[in-house]
Formats: structure tokens, C-alpha cells, sequence
């Protein structure tokens, strides 16, 4: 089996990715298991955030490395919290208090249109990096749900074809429409053409 290390320490990813990626032949790693330290997110883009994560565990480790970065961008707000959303929901209570806050900034609009954006990269030691994304439309609801996930903001969101948030979703439903989920798609498509070197 190949070695590829998820840069990530949330293990609602890291299960996302492993279930993906163990069927193709790879041994998946996570964050934790080669203590990987953080690294500083100063991108201004999706993109710039996942090379700047997945150069930096290559390079520490050594082992061919997946980062992705992604967010819940509203369109009202001109695509805030996008980038930052991780870090918008920490300084503003977490979880779901950032929900009242949001919808508080949104109480003036009728558009309560979004989407979640998702951008994959892929760094190989000595190859230029690559890079895959995936986005699903959709809409904010403004009486959260969660049945099944209370993973970030999915308890808010509402995919494009359903009448259910993310959070209200079974697991695999969620794991099939995602941003994620349309990333890893197009991951999965390279690697079952390409070897890794």
C-alpha cells in the first residue's frame, strides 16, 4: 500500500477521506499520527491555503500529502465567511452560536443564497503540486438542523435538490452531493489513472 498523508487533525475528515482512499490501495495518515505541527493559513484563496498546507507536511514528512481548504461562502456577504469560516465560527462563540450571528447580518436581505467551496491539493516530493475543487449551491436555513451531523455549518445549509441542511442529511447523502465530495471525485478519477510517485 502507497502512504498518503491527509494534513488534516479533524477526524470527521480524516474518516471522509479514509473511506475513499483505502479502497484505491492507500494507507492513510493522519495529522496526528506523524506529528505534524500547523502551519499558518495566510492565503487569500481556497488554493492558497491548501498548497501552503500540503508544501509544508510534504516537506516535513516527506510523504506524498492531500491538504484541502473550504468554506461556507454567502452570497449576501460577499462570499464571507469563505476562507475564514473556521475561524469566523471560533471568534464568535463557535458553534451554533455563530449561527445567530449570521443571522443577524442577513436580517436586512431576502438573498439567503450560498455556497460551499472546496479546494484539494495534492503535493508530491520533487513534482509540482495539484489541485482539485468542487462547490455546492445552495441556501442558508434560518432554523438550524441537525439530525445526523453537527459538523460546522452544516446545520445551516441547505443543498441545491433538497429540503434538508447538510446536517439533517444521512451521512452518506451529504458525503455523495459535498463540496468535499466533488473534490475527491476528480481526486479519485487522477488516481485511478496516475500513478503516485
Amino acid at each position: 500500500m502507497t502512504d498518503i498523508l491527509i494534513a488534516t487533525h479533524n477526524k470527521h475528515k480524516l474518516d471522509e477521506f479514509r473511506a475513499l482512499l483505502t479502497p484505491l490501495g492507500f494507507c492513510v495518515l493522519g495529522a496526528d499520527d506523524v506529528a505534524l505541527k500547523d502551519v499558518e493559513e495566510n492565503g487569500t484563496t481556497f488554493r492558497e491555503n491548501s498548497v501552503q498546507k500540503a508544501l509544508a507536511a510534504a516537506t516535513q514528512t516527506g510523504l506524498i500529502t492531500l491538504a484541502d481548504d473550504s468554506g461556507l461562502c454567502i452570497h449576501a456577504l460577499h462570499n464571507e465567511p469563505g476562507i475564514f469560516s473556521a475561524r469566523y465560527a471560533a471568534q464568535n462563540g463557535g458553534y451554533p452560536a455563530v449561527f445567530e450571528i449570521l443571522f443577524q447580518r442577513l436580517k436586512d436581505t431576502t438573498d439567503w443564497s450560498a455556497h460551499f467551496e472546496c479546494c484539494l491539493c495534492l503535493a508530491r516530493p520533487n513534482l509540482p503540486p495539484l489541485f482539485f475543487e468542487g462547490v455546492i449551491q445552495g441556501r442558508l436555513s434560518s432554523s438550524p438542523e441537525s439530525s445526523y451531523s453537527v459538523f460546522g455549518y452544516d446545520p445551516i445549509f441547505i443543498p441545491e435538490g433538497f429540503d434538508k441542511t447538510f446536517g439533517a442529511l444521512p451521512s452518506d447523502t451529504k458525503n455523495t452531493i459535498s463540496h468535499r465530495a466533488k473534490a475527491l471525485e476528480k481526486l479519485i478519477s487522477y488516481l485511478k489513472t496516475n500513478a503516485l510517485k
